[in-house]
């Protein structure tokens, strides 16, 4: 996603997705906070915040998850 994209969902307050491996369990829902060129910083349900990197395939949260190889 490009820093427009980034920026809107961050307005929103949209849940996203960052899909980072084929199991679902290791996926990182949240809201985005923050962005560079490297990293996105998401506020997770608990309000942890998490950084991943930004070559993950990120969705929406309220899109059915798709994991492609």
């Amino acid at each position: 996603m490009n820093d427009d994209q980034l920026d809107q969902l961050r307005v929103d307050s949209t849940k996203v997705r960052i899909v980072r491996d084929a199991l679902e369990q290791n996926d990182v829902v949240g809201i985005v906070v923050a962005w560079d060129d490297e990293y996105v910083l998401m506020r997770r349900p608990n309000r942890k915040v998490i950084k991943v990197k930004r070559g993950y395939p990120m969705q929406l949260a309220s899109e059915p998850r798709e994991w492609v190889e």
